[in-house]
């Protein structure tokens, strides 16, 4: 079984592969379930001119915000970009193309393109300007618009647990694009929390089975907290 493991030994060998101008897609939810560490490894390589898909784009200094510090991402695709400030600097200077997708709409591009789905319709996004310029059908009376699926050419993915044959289960917050992103990767690259070994998991509780899986390695995470709500001692 040894053509089935997946692991590789550094991050260098978990992103091999990736150049300028390819389409890379992240998974997680704000700064929770982001794979932080592969995220750091496209920084080292220096990769240029990339269209990153991502519900965000991370924070100044960390997440997917490390990569608009030496200007890598020349496209971003994503729902919510308000806590970065480079982010807008670079969007308001010109230097950085957004497309503005809604965050239900983002996910099932991602899972239509693991699906092998090249395009849906949906209401959301109709008659705005997200709407604009794209094919409008009725059904049972109400317009949808035709949305095209996204597939990477890479996919970093964040875990909590798998197995060196690649299956997957996610914790909490980090099943939000993780799972989507998993399967719309041509490389899809995982980084995980804990190794265990193969029959472990329950099959029952899988979340991503290893055959959407390329590259798998473990790693330690410092898992920042995006933004804390605390209340003066008494």
């Amino acid at each position: 079984m040894a053509g089935f493991n997946k692991l590789v030994g550094s991050y260098a060998e978990a992103m091999a592969g990736l150049e300028d101008g390819m389409t890379v897609i992240a998974g997680g939810f704000g700064l929770c379930g982001i794979p932080e560490n592969l995220i750091a490894e496209i920084k080292r390589k220096g990769s240029r001119g990339l269209t990153v898909v991502s519900n965000n784009c991370g924070v100044d200094g960390f997440g997917l915000g490390v990569l608009l510090e030496d200007r890598q991402v020349a496209k971003m695709i994503s729902s919510y970009v308000g806590e970065n400030a480079l982010f807008e600097q670079q969007l308001l200077a010109g230097e950085l193309e957004v497309e503005l997708t809604p965050q239900g709409t983002l996910a099932e591009k991602m899972r239509a393109g693991g699906a092998g789905i090249p395009a849906f319709f949906t209401a959301t996004g109709y008659g705005t300007p997200v709407g604009e310029g794209k094919e409008v059908r009725e059904f049972d009376g109400r317009p949808y618009i035709l949305e095209e699926s996204i597939r990477g050419d890479f996919a970093i993915v964040k875990a909590w647990k798998g197995d060196r044959y690649g299956n997957l289960v996610y914790r909490h917050t980090a099943q939000n694009f993780n799972p989507m992103a998993a399967t719309a990767g041509k490389i899809t690259v995982v980084e995980i929390e804990e190794l265990v070994e193969p029959g472990e998991l329950e099959p029952s509780q899988i979340h991503t089975p290893g055959i959407y899986v390329d590259r798998m390695i473990v790693g330690s995470f410092e898992k920042r907290i995006e933004q804390r709500t605390v209340r003066a001692a008494n």
